[in-house]
């Protein structure tokens, strides 16, 4: 190693090879400790598997770069830009690696919260955590971008003449404060406000789904059939929504049939109640069926009844309608709605 001219290119394969030896033995090293740690304590195996690939890349650049300091390129005209390559590529680097830490702590903090909490409170636990989470990769994306611009004095002389220029400043301001801005700062009040959660029922621009994504500036409702409706977060803040799952998951549905007037009460009550209790959709809570408006020729049955959540309530609907009407036709098919023309008896004589 004595005869090796550092400042030569062979020199510098030499000093690479080096700082590539020395930075794979030192991320042994830590691989190794991690192991040992690991059998104590699990989640130390689990961020070190996460941040590999970041943590791997931020090694070999500034080992890489180290070793280039050292030799033959340190010495050429062009090692400042190369330098700065060097620079740039370590700050998006460590950039990566912090985000890896970061998402790993959010997703370790989310699991446990999903342990400990149920229903409403979990939802908004989760909610909350998801947007600091997008919060904190968003801030360290545009404090890594703002490093990588400040390493070039011609962009720090832009940006000073920019900002002098009041009118500019006033036009961006305001524009971003409009749209960009606007938008975002109603994401975090969405979030924090506790207006939605992820996981809750909503009705939105009258389609019935639940809220699966709740991002900095638009909000993914999972509507049933499976489409998705993407909403801007200022939507949820200026129009009114219909939610199912505020203070809790359990709700009341209804069934309404139009009958004929002659249908017995007492009888399709018990077969009502018969048809609840018999099902596991029901939660026990609560079971009605009324008479609530009579016009024309028909009466207005209306059957209420209490489940769980929604996707309980909407079966028991489905199933107390179908065997109601079944049993109808069974057992009172007079019962069923039917239209009445009076024929007067000069009429009849025609």
């Amino acid at each position: 190693m004595a005869g090796i001219v550092w400042e030569s290119w062979i020199g510098t394969v030499a000093a690479i090879g080096i700082a590539l030896v020395i930075a794979a033995a030192a991320l042994g090293l830590t691989a190794l400790v991690t192991a040992l740690i690991s059998r104590k304590v699990a989640w130390v195996r689990d961020i070190a598997r996460r941040s590999r690939s970041a943590l791997l890349t931020t090694v070999a650049v500034v080992a890489v770069w180290i070793a280039c300091a050292v030799s033959e390129p340190a010495t050429a005209q062009w090692w400042p830009s190369l330098s700065r390559v060097f620079l740039i590529a370590t700050i998006l680097a460590g950039s990566w690696l912090l985000g890896a830490v970061v998402s790993f702590g959010f997703e370790r903090l989310m699991a446990r919260e999903e342990t400990h909490l149920v229903g409403p409170d979990a939802r908004r636990r989760r909610t909350q955590l998801l947007v600091i989470h997008r919060l904190l990769l968003v801030a360290i994306a545009v404090l890594a971008l703002g490093t990588v611009l400040a390493t070039f004095p011609e962009m720090r002389a832009v940006g000073t003449s920019l900002l002098a220029s009041a009118g500019i400043v006033s036009i961006i301001a305001g524009l971003a404060a409009q749209s960009i801005l606007g938008n975002l700062i109603a994401g975090v009040q969405v979030a924090f406000t506790d207006a939605i959660r992820v996981g809750d029922v909503v009705v939105v621009e009258g389609e019935w789904g639940r809220i699966g994504e709740i991002n900095l500036s638009y909000v993914v409702v999972y509507i049933w059939d499976e489409r998705r409706l993407v909403v801007p977060c200022n939507y949820f803040t200026t129009t009114p929504i219909e939610t199912w799952t505020r203070k809790s998951d359990a709700i009341l549905g209804t069934v309404y049939m139009d009958l004929d007037w002659r249908v017995p009460m007492a009888e399709v009550r018990a077969e009502f109640q018969r048809i609840i209790e018999a099902s596991p959709a029901w939660d026990g809570r609560s079971s009605s069926a009324l008479v609530t408006d009579s016009q024309g020729g028909y009466v207005t049955v209306r059957f209420v009844m209490s489940s769980k959540d929604s996707s309980d309530q909407w079966d028991l609907r489905c199933e107390v309608r179908e065997q109601m009407m079944t049993w109808l036709q069974r057992e009172h098919p007079e019962a069923l709605p039917r239209t009445r023309v009076s024929i007067g008896a000069g009429d009849a004589a025609d």
